[in-house]
This record gives C-alpha cells, structure tokens and sequence, in this order.
C-alpha cells in the first residue's frame, strides 16, 4: 500500500513540473521568435523609438535632469551690475578739480567751526575752576595762562576740522571717493615730475611746490608754465 503511493507521487511530481514550465518555456520560445523575427518596415521601427526613448527619459537619474536644468538656465541681466559700471565711469579732469575745490571748502568750514566750538567749549570748561591748581602753579599772569590754554583749544579744534570735513565730505560723496582717490595719485604724480627743483632756491621759493593751489585743467597748465619759468630763471640766472 505504501509503495504503491509512493510511486504514484513520484510519477505525478514530473507532470506538475512539466506543466509548470509550460507557460515560461513559451514566454522564451516568444521572445525568442519576436527578437529573430525581423521588422516588418522601416516605419514601424521609426514608430517605435519614441516610446523607447519616453521610457529611457522617465528612467533617467533626478541628478542628470537637475544638472541640464541648471545648464540651461540663463541668468537675466543685473541692473546692480550696470549701476556699478555708471558708479565707475572714470572722472574728467575738470569734474575732479571742482570736486577737490568742494572738498576743500568742506573742510575749511568744519575748521572754522570745530574751531569756535573748541575755543568756547575751553572757556567754559577753564571758566568752571577745574584747572585752578594747574594754572596757580605756573610762573605767569592766571589771564595770561588761561588765554593761552583757550588759543591751545582753539588750535586743536582747528586741527581736527578738516578731518572731520573730509568725513562728511566722503559720506555726501561716496559713489566718487573711489575715483576721486585713484584720480588725486595721478595728480600727484603729475605734479612731482613736472615741478621744478627745490635745491638752491632758499632765496626764491619754487612757486607752488605741492600744487595745493590748482583748481582747474587751466589752472594746471599756468602752474607748469610757471615750473619752466622758474626752471629756466635758475639755469640762467635771469
């Protein structure tokens, strides 16, 4: 009885593996004949391309697709960057000496007040007595003393006016401080290369030495015909 059974199930596992096989051996046996058949036409190969290449395309990696949309992309014109190339624009001669001659007022006004501010704000505070004992220790008049210490404030704040002109004047105008800078380096070099010697000249001072009084493209130019001048008057001695 028990073999009986045994061969039975013996026998019917070739079968159930046989009929399982079946349905994969035809898929291949299909493949097989699909991949061997040739195409019918031209066109139905041309008709089947985009579907491959649509499938190829959602398949492709997020990184690839990231990076031909960050190559593709074209960045829109900056108005920043050609309001910097305006700001840049170098400056002419004359806007540069009308500019050195405004900054020049600036800082003469700020003297004048810093220098009011100075002398009173010392007066008032030699005025309190905290400096008594200083000034009853020195060998002179107290007024006297206490004069001179006001002219020493005012002198200070003299001192300190064009700096904070020039401050205030940098603040007003900083889209040229820049320009202004790199321009007054020319002039500088300009003016101590074309000045005359100031060797031997103890009697007869070169006119102008710093070029301090230069206030325009004209002005300049009488400034070096006053340099040969002199150059000329001290090699001949007329």
């Amino acid at each position: 009885m028990l073999v009986s059974r045994t061969t039975n199930m013996l026998r019917a596992v070739p079968a159930r593996a046989t009929t399982l096989q079946q349905p994969a051996l035809r898929g291949m046996a299909t493949t097989c004949l699909l991949a061997v058949k040739p195409t019918a036409s031209p066109t139905m190969a041309i008709r089947c391309q985009p579907k491959i290449l649509q499938t190829l395309a959602s398949a492709r990696s997020p990184i690839l697709g990231s990076r031909s949309a960050s190559t593709t992309t074209t960045s829109p014109p900056s108005s920043k960057a050609a309001a910097t190339d305006i700001a840049e624009k170098p400056l002419d001669w004359n806007t540069f000496f009308r500019l050195r001659t405004l900054r020049r007022r600036w800082q003469l006004a700020f003297s004048g007040l810093m220098c009011a501010g100075s002398a009173g704000g010392g007066a008032i505070f030699l005025g309190s007595g905290s400096l008594d004992s200083l000034v009853s220790q020195l060998p002179l008049d107290p007024f006297f003393t206490l004069g001179l210490m006001t002219f020493g404030f005012a002198a200070l704040g003299w001192l300190v006016g064009p700096i904070l002109g020039s401050a205030a004047f940098n603040v007003l105008h900083r889209s040229t401080k820049r320009q202004m800078t790199l321009k007054e380096n020319q002039f500088f070099a300009r003016v101590k290369k074309n000045r005359a010697e100031p060797y031997g000249s103890a009697s007869n001072p070169v006119p102008d030495f710093y070029g301090e009084k230069i206030q325009s493209v004209a002005g300049y130019r009488q400034w070096m015909k006053d340099q040969r001048a002199f150059n000329k008057k001290r090699v001949t001695f007329i």
